[in-house]
């Protein structure tokens, strides 16, 4: 059997507003990241981490990164999806989702250490 492939979106790290996560900072947030996907390599998942600067290109960016690949399992990060800020960006990846990965589940993690866990729930 071959393995699962999973997509990852979020904030590129630098891109961040870090006043809003008290304690979380671009090298933190970029670990952490890194760990969520060495994470998913260990348990056998093909992983692309998709990082999106803004919400005027989220939609496109969004689109491009998933027309070339099949995707089993899109995920789309909490700090898009958490921040009533962002609504409108998490509103563009949910649809660039839908149209250009119609065969992949979407599932959604609540923080970086919990990433595993949503993957698993939709593979």
């Amino acid at each position: 059997m071959s393995s699962k492939k999973v997509a990852l979106f979020g904030w590129h790290p630098d891109v961040v507003n870090y006043e809003k996560w008290p304690g979380m900072s671009a090298e933190k947030l970029r670990a952490a990241l890194e760990g969520d996907r060495a994470n998913l390599l260990s348990l056998g998942y093909e992983v692309d981490l998709h990082y999106i600067r803004d919400g005027d290109t989220a939609y496109d960016a969004a689109s491009a990164a998933l027309a070339d690949t099949n995707y089993d399992c899109v995920l789309i990060g909490a700090g898009v999806r958490r921040d009533d800020d962002h609504f409108l960006t998490f509103e563009k990846l949910v649809n660039a989702v839908h149209k250009a990965a119609p065969q992949a589940t979407i599932c959604f993690n609540t923080n970086p250490s919990d990433t595993a866990d949503a993957i698993k729930r939709w593979t």
